[in-house]
């Protein structure tokens, strides 16, 4: 089934946050990943993934495909009995992802005081270096294509259905919520936010 319309849908609602809650199975994941490949400079050229489907009809997006930075990361393997287990795993996630844009460090574009910021990433960083980490790497990838960043973060609750269930549902809240909420204010680029809610609801 084609459902790269969904790609022109949600980028001509120009939102800086989109949040698409909807049950299990229904095709989350699957719509991120798209996104990822049509919009991720790493997929660049590859016409060949969209080439006979809808969204190749529209000239304006052909000439966008793979023309962004994009972020992909997924809390789904956070299912941790407990909260300092939690946070090391996030930041784990974090951490990889760093790696993944570690030519950043070769660019030319990061002074000294960045690169050890850079560095300093890691499974056992503090809270006030996890709470921004996202905003910094989105930062210096929207420095380097020269536009903004766009960060794909999938099963987000995940971590907090685990809390809940495990009895330290208070303290990973207060942690992934903070989490959320500064890299939301960061203005760095459009974010689109999803998560496993309840039936029937789809908000952008």
């Amino acid at each position: 089934m084609d459902k790269t319309h969904f790609i022109k849908e949600w980028w001509e609602v120009d939102d800086e946050v989109t949040l698409i809650a909807r049950p299990r199975r229904f095709g989350k994941t699957l719509n991120m990943s798209m996104l990822e490949k049509f919009f991720s400079t790493d997929y660049a050229g590859r016409n060949d993934l969209f080439e006979g489907l809808s969204i190749w009809e529209h000239e304006e997006y052909r000439k966008l495909q793979g023309t962004y930075p994009v972020i992909f990361l997924s809390f789904a393997n956070v299912k941790e009995t407990s909260f300092s287990q939690a946070r090391e795993s996030i930041c784990r996630i974090i951490r990889r992802l760093y790696k993944q844009f570690d030519f950043l460090l070769e660019s030319g574009l990061l002074s000294e005081d960045e690169k050890k910021e850079f560095h300093n990433v890691s499974a056992d960083m503090n809270d006030s270096q996890a709470s921004i980490s996202l905003l910094i790497l989105s930062d210096y990838l929207s420095r380097s294509h020269k536009k903004k960043t766009i960060i794909l973060l999938d099963e987000y609750d995940t971590p907090m259905q685990e809390a809940y269930l495990n009895g330290y549902c208070g303290l990973h809240q207060e942690l992934v919520q903070f989490y959320l909420q500064d890299q939301s204010l960061s203005g760095a680029g459009r974010y689109d936010w999803h998560h496993q809610g309840q039936p029937g609801i789809h908000l952008f």
